[in-house]
């Protein structure tokens, strides 16, 4: 059982105690414990498998001793009993927009409810309405959750499925029948959500391999089995698909399956013109008077027989690559490694999971140079957002964890994540925000507004000479909740006016600004940070999600400032407000 398993259990038992009505510290325990499993900067789960977890803060015998039996069996009885007395399904109702465990509690005792199907037809019913605690507006906005998550019932995230990838292709890496394995689809093409995940082997012996492939652990069942493809789901029901093919085939099959359509099209028009054919298995001479079809080792190669530059697959979406690939206009697409540091992240003292000296540490064993904490302003109440007060003494907190770790030539920068009010002035004054290092301004509630005044409130907010950079543009949650209605065009021609760096949300639940807007933006010279928002020590990690993001948006090192090193990054920070007093 992965620390993420673990985490999910102990959240889990924590909604179903408070389902039960138990007392409010036993619920506390099992939260904190939670956050403690995912952010924990050690192997936890090893630990806990060899019983060593005595000493870790927010870890009492209880919950240590479940830790225990979850590493070392992969399941929990406690939590099977506790699961026993509720419906399957009752889980559905944790994931709508606006139902908390009281209202889910309310709608199971008095309703009946108990999954979304339950839900739906209680709404559109009326009796749900009828409850205390719900009313009209409130049904309507569950009712639009609703259809919003049938609408993308069949996705997942990244953060769902990458952990996923990465255990398959290592299983099938292993394998000694296995030359090369690669993922395809909209995965390796870095889409923000998937619909399923496609494999890909080179082998000798593929009737070998898919037998083996359909008995992973993690598969559940097994759709469709044949002698060179099979397609099975596995844990959270994604759906993989295993293709096997020759060695010589594996380039073309590889291309082929990353996609996209639209790419492949344009890709196969353009060997047509030179008299070929191509398709999954090769190129194949349609005329005479084709030229002689060279031999082709890789994607590179298959690339560079049709006069193209290797284009990398997150670009492969017909979006003007092929034109850049043809002539030499292809970016160098931004690497993990070129980042130096992280901003916009949460602790302990909002709503993160991890103290300031945790998150300090985390960051600097990550081997980045500099971490920005930007934890809530005093709006975001949901959050324990912080005051005037607790955000000046967050100030000389890092001031002094900053003289301890300067020898190690790493650096906190004293943020915050202020909230741009309804009419896109800022939760806190200039006075204030003058004494900080930078400025995430977010949006974080009246998501309603009319387009037109959603982007002048956005506008007024980047306007202010203080705020350094704007975070998650569009609000939105992947697979649960839709953007607001802004005008992103004007927003990046905003910022590009004020010289205001545009976030990207590295969260898998965000990926906000979309990787649709960003080569918009690197026109218009507007610059990138990709920034965690993590709201624990893993969550630093979140990065990977991000990068992949800004390679699909055809961002650069040179266009993300988070990849300067201390020195350099500073002056980055501090240049908008510089700018406005030469002005």
């Amino acid at each position: 059982m992965t620390r993420e398993d673990a985490a999910t259990l102990f959240e889990r038992i924590a909604l179903l105690l408070e389902l039960k009505g138990e007392n409010t510290f036993k619920v506390r325990a099992y939260r904190t414990g939670a956050e403690i499993v995912e952010s924990y900067s050690g192997d936890i789960m090893q630990m806990a498998a060899e019983n060593k977890l005595a000493g870790i803060k927010g870890l009492g015998e209880a919950l240590r001793d479940k830790l225990h039996e979850m590493a070392t069996t992969g399941r929990l009885e406690f939590y099977e009993k506790l699961k026993a007395e509720f419906p399957d399904t009752l889980f559905e109702l944790f994931d709508v927009q606006g139902l908390g465990p009281k209202k889910v509690a309310a709608l199971h005792a008095e309703l009946g409810v108990s999954s979304l199907a339950d839900l739906k037809r209680a709404c559109e019913s009326g009796e749900a309405a009828k409850l205390a605690g719900f009313g009209g507006k409130t049904v309507e906005k569950i009712l639009e959750s609703i259809a919003f998550r049938e609408k993308h019932a069949s996705e997942f995230r990244m953060d769902t499925v990458h952990p996923l990838v990465l255990d398959i292709l290592e299983a099938l890496r292993r394998h000694p029948d296995v030359s090369h394995a690669e993922v395809c689809g909209s995965y390796r093409r870095g889409k923000e959500t998937v619909h399923d995940l496609d494999f890909l082997v080179s082998t000798r012996k593929p009737e070998e391999v898919i037998e083996d492939f359909v008995k992973l652990p993690l598969v559940v069942d097994v759709i469709a089995k044949g002698p060179t493809k099979a397609s099975v789901h596995v844990t959270h029901g994604v759906q993989c698909d295993l293709r096997a093919v020759s060695n010589k085939e594996f380039p073309f099959a590889l291309a082929y399956f990353t996609g996209s359509k639209e790419h492949n099209v344009a890709i196969r028009q353009r060997a047509l013109a030179r008299g070929w054919s191509l398709n999954e298995y090769g190129f194949t001479a349609e005329r005479g008077d084709a030229p002689v079809i060279p031999p082709i080792h890789d994607e590179a190669e298959l690339y560079r027989a049709l006069d193209l530059d290797f284009i990398d697959p997150e670009l492969r979406e017909n979006k003007g690559e092929i034109d850049a690939a043809e002539h030499g206009g292809l970016p160098r697409l931004i690497q993990l490694e070129n980042l130096r540091g992280v901003f916009h992240n949460h602790t302990t003292a909002s709503d993160g999971g991890a103290t300031l000296r945790e998150m300090a540490d985390a960051a600097h064993d990550l081997g980045l140079q500099y971490l920005g904490i930007a934890d809530h302003s005093k709006s975001s109440f949901q959050a324990n957002g912080l005051d005037e007060k607790r955000l000046l003494a967050q100030v000389q907190e890092i001031k002094v964890l900053n003289e301890e770790m300067k020898e190690e030539g790493f650096r906190i920068f004293a943020g915050s994540e202020v909230d741009i009010l309804k009419d896109g002035s800022l939760d806190f004054s200039d006075e204030v925000m003058a004494q900080l290092d930078y400025v995430v301004a977010s949006v974080h509630n009246v998501f309603n507004l009319p387009e037109a005044e959603m982007t002048k409130r956005i506008i007024r907010a980047i306007e202010n000479p203080h705020v350094t950079m704007l975070g998650h543009v569009t609000g939105r949650l992947l697979l649960q909740r839709p953007a607001y209605n802004v005008n992103i065009a004007a927003v990046i021609d905003a910022a590009a006016e004020t010289g205001t760096i545009i976030e990207l949300n590295a969260s898998a639940w965000r990926l906000d600004m979309d990787w649709r807007w960003w080569k918009l933006a690197k026109e218009k010279g507007v610059k990138c940070s990709i920034n965690p928002d993590a709201h624990s020590t893993h969550g630093l990690q979140a990065v990977i999600y991000g990068i992949k993001a800004a390679r699909k948006g055809w961002l650069t090192r040179q266009d993300v400032v988070n990849c300067l090193p201390l020195g350099e990054i500073e002056e980055v920070l501090r240049a908008k407000r510089g700018r406005k007093a030469e002005d």
